[in-house]
This record gives structure tokens, C-alpha cells and sequence, in this order.
């Protein structure tokens, strides 16, 4: 439970700086004011008004009386977790108690981290006695880090409203923002309710075979006849079948381009932060399916390098290593993340490749890096769709300016196709998706190549 924590000092400071004047105090204060200049007309109501004012004095001391008479009149917490979700809706909560020995009137000011930029948010509500409310919120942080929450400000009016008390609450609570976790866990609790295609996520056949042998069962109808073990067949009497399970324990990279092109904003993200958000979501669906999750994240140098695990904690590793990760304007050497694959991943593996290239020009200057490690590697490459270009296409334009970033769009966009379709020519796979849809995008094409037999 949080304590109130008023600023410390002598009991008469505390007192002062816990004391407000309500607006209602200076309205009334204004309406005698007013009614004591009348009386220089109407003398004869003179002390009429200096008997209201005495009363009026006398309320605001019985208010003062009220509010200060309980040490603990209200009990305030934030129920806040340690850790909020990048890019995700977080609730926040807290409740408030009231202890005195009538119903109150409360206005709540919560101080949310600056990074928000939200000033107003204001809570007002009734208490009676012994009566406990609980408020939510939500926010919605668009940066990793740590952010620090304020005080939670309770203000208690008196009897009469003319005077209130704040009480200070969960003083300055720093709290960690993660890549998106809550959308893991989401894709998680799906999976496991087998409902995974309300999330997007595709149901692929698989084609083929899977090399690891599994069991021997009977024969049911829809079996491949190919999988007909004979000597066991001849054995039992009855026609038998190998049954055999997808590969696992196969390497899966995520490598995080960290470079200048990935500081672009969208929806307040930037490409990094998606391309984060869809590493996180690609690795837990690698380890749920049995395989190992890496990860390595690059700029001018090699800043983290994951081996790649299939251990319970290298979820949490994973998570740790991206939380700390951030852009810079430098641009990504592809030529010393080559050199690192070839030293590190001597196994073949999966290479998800996030990047963004904006022309064909900056991805021919990287083509030969990408193609070389395609030999040894299955590669994709997944890079980002401006969304906002199609506002732009969908538009006519009116004057020349228009016509001009109009057709900006028509080539950068054509560019992006022609990105694809060269890195396919290299053996080379790609995602080519709005970064609102990459997380979706990745795992469907991580499902896919699973699918096939490709890793």
C-alpha cells in the first residue's frame, strides 16, 4: 500500500503546502467583497453582510477542521507493472479509499511520464465512507526506455467545498519499456486455443516429408502411401506407416539493421522499433516450434551478437538484448556483417534480414554481401512498404507541385517492387510489407518455409 508522502519540514509547512484554495472560496470571497461596496448604498444591510461574512469564515475554518482532522484521511495507490509494452495500449490502474467520517469529493491529478505529453489527465468523483474506486487508464509509450511516473495527486474537498487537502501519492516510479511483449503473449495464447488465424497468422500444408523419424502407427485413410514400412506391415498383419515429425533444434537469426534508414517514424514507431516488435514475435514462435532463436544487431560495427538457443531463457535473453537497442545516423556496414556470419553461423540456418531499402541503387551496393551469404544460408530479407504513398497515389493532382510528389511515389514505389524482384533472382527471399503488418508477415513466411522443409 503507498504512503503519503508530503515534502518534508515543520508541521506548519506541511500544513501550508498541503492547503488549497478552491475556486468556489474566491467566488463566495468575490460575492461578499461585492456586497460590502453595496453597502455604502444600502447602509442599512451593513451588518447583515459583516454576519454573512463572519459565517463564511467561519465554514472556511470548518472546512480546514474536516479535511485536516485525519492524518490518513484517504489511501492512494498506482497499480503500475514494472515493465510496459512498446507500442501497445498498457493499463494503468489505481485506487483510491476513503477513511474520513463522511462522503467526500475528490479531484485525482495522475503525473504520466513526460514522454507522453499529457497534462490533462484529471479524474473527479465522489467517496462515501469507508468507500474504495478504482480508475484506469491506458497508454500507449512509442520508445524504449526508462520512464518515470509522478506523483498521483489527490485533492480532498471539505464539507463545504471551500477548502481541500492534497495528499501525495507513489512519488516518482521509474518503469522499463520493453519491445512488445503483450503482443507475444497475445500470438502465445492463440496458439495454444488453436485460433491463431484471427491473428493472421496463415495454416500452411506441409509439402513433403520431414527427415526426423517419429513412430510407427497404423494405418488410417489419408496416410501417404509412400510412408508404408513393409517389415513392419509383414510383421503385425496389418498394413503399418512411418510417421515422421518436423526438423527441429535448426538455427533461426534475426539481424537488426540499425542504421540510418531504420529511424524512420510511422504511427509514432520508428522502422526499428517494428522490426524489434517482429524479431521478439519470430523468436518465440522459432522456440515454441522447437527450433534455436539468435539474434544480431548491427550499424557501422556489430553491436550484439545471441548465439542461437533453444533453452527456456533465451526468450528472456532475447527480450533484454532488444530493449536496449537504438538507431543511429551512421550507415550499417554490410561488408563486416558478412564477414561476422560466415566466423559465427557455421551451421546452415534461417537469416531474417531486416533493413529498408528506399532505392535500387542502395540495395545493389549491398547485393553482393546478401547474395554471398544466400550460398551458405537461407536468407530474407525483409524491408518496409511507405504506407503513406498511397495516400499520395490515391489523390489527383491539382497543381504542379502535386503532380511532382506524385510521381515520386509512382518510382518509389516501383523501386520497392524491383528490389524484390531482383533479391529473388539471387536466390534470395524477401518480405516486402507496411510495418504495420511486418510482425504478421515474418511469422507467416518463418511458417511457411517450415512448411516446405526449406530449414
Amino acid at each position: 500500500m503507498a504512503i503519503d508522502r508530503q515534502s518534508g519540514g515543520s508541521p506548519v509547512i506541511r500544513f501550508i503546502k498541503s492547503l488549497y484554495l478552491t475556486n468556489l472560496l474566491f467566488i463566495t470571497l468575490a460575492l461578499c467583497v461585492i456586497g460590502l461596496f453595496a453597502c455604502f448604498i444600502f447602509d442599512e444591510y451593513f451588518y447583515l453582510m459583516q454576519l454573512v461574512l463572519g459565517v463564511f469564515c467561519v465554514f472556511i475554518l470548518l472546512d480546514i477542521f474536516t479535511v485536516f482532522r485525519q492524518k490518513k484521511g484517504i489511501i492512494g495507490s498506482r497499480n503500475c507493472p514494472d515493465r510496459l509494452s512498446n507500442g501497445d495500449q498498457n493499463t494503468i490502474s489505481f485506487s483510491i479509499t476513503n477513511r474520513y467520517p463522511f462522503k467526500v469529493r475528490i479531484k485525482i491529478v495522475e503525473e504520466v511520464p513526460f514522454q507522453f505529453q499529457k497534462r490533462d489527465l484529471i479524474f473527479r468523483t465522489s467517496l462515501g465512507v469507508d468507500k474504495a474506486e478504482v480508475f484506469y487508464y491506458d497508454l500507449r509509450p512509442t520508445r524504449r526506455g526508462v520512464y518515470q511516473f509522478g506523483a498521483l495527486n489527490v485533492y480532498v474537498s471539505g464539507l463545504f467545498g471551500f477548502v481541500s487537502r492534497r495528499y501525495i501519492f507513489d512519488n516518482h516510479k521509474d518503469v522499463a519499456v520493453y519491445p512488445s511483449f503483450i503482443e507475444m503473449h497475445k500470438y502465445e495464447l492463440l496458439a495454444a486455443s488453436h485460433r491463431l488465424t484471427d491473428y493472421g497468422v496463415k495454416r500452411i500444408r506441409r509439402i513433403g516429408h520431414a527427415t526426423e523419424f517419429d513412430h510407427i502407427k497404423h494405418y488410417t485413410l489419408g496416410d501417404d502411401p509412400r510412408t508404408i514400412n513393409y517389415k513392419a506391415t509383414a510383421r503385425m498383419n496389418q498394413l503399418m506407416v512411418n510417421t515422421y515429425q518436423e526438423e527441429k533444434s535448426q538455427p533461426v537469426y534475426c539481424l537488426i539493421d540499425k542504421g540510418r534508414t531504420m529511424k524512420m517514424p510511422f504511427n509514432g514507431l520508428t522502422l526499428l522499433d517494428y522490426a524489434i516488435n517482429s524479431t521478439l514475435m519470430v523468436c518465440s514462435t522459432a522456440l515454441n516450434k522447437g527450433d534455436k532463436a539468435g539474434l544480431i544487431t548491427f550499424s557501422k560495427g556489430i553491436d550484439e551478437i545471441l548465439p542461437a538457443d533453444k533453452h527456456r531463457r533465451q526468450r528472456n535473453k532475447i527480450l533484454e538484448t532488444l530493449y536496449a537497442q537504438q538507431t543511429d545516423f551512421k550507415e550499417a556496414d554490410y561488408e563486416r556483417l558478412y564477414v561476422t556470419v560466415r566466423r559465427k553461423l557455421t551451421q546452415r540456418s534461417l537469416i531474417i534480414l531486416y533493413t529498408n531499402f528506399e532505392t535500387v541503387n542502395s540495395m545493389r551496393r549491398q547485393l553482393k554481401y546478401l547474395s554471398s551469404m544466400a550460398k551458405d544460408h537461407l536468407v530474407l530479407v525483409a524491408f518496409f512498404l511507405n504506407s503513406e504513398f498511397n495516400e499520395v497515389l490515391d489523390t489527383s493532382p491539382s497543381n504542379l507541385e502535386e503532380t511532382f510528389r506524385k510521381g515520386m511515389a509512382e518510382k518509389l514505389s516501383y523501386d520497392k517492387l524491383l528490389i524484390v524482384k531482383e533479391l529473388n533472382r539471387y536466390g534470395i527471399y524477401t518480405i516486402l510489407s507496411k510495418p504495420e503488418n511486418l510482425t504478421i508477415d515474418s511469422i507467416n513466411k518463418y511458417l511457411e518455409f517450415k512448411s516446405r522443409g526449406l530449414i
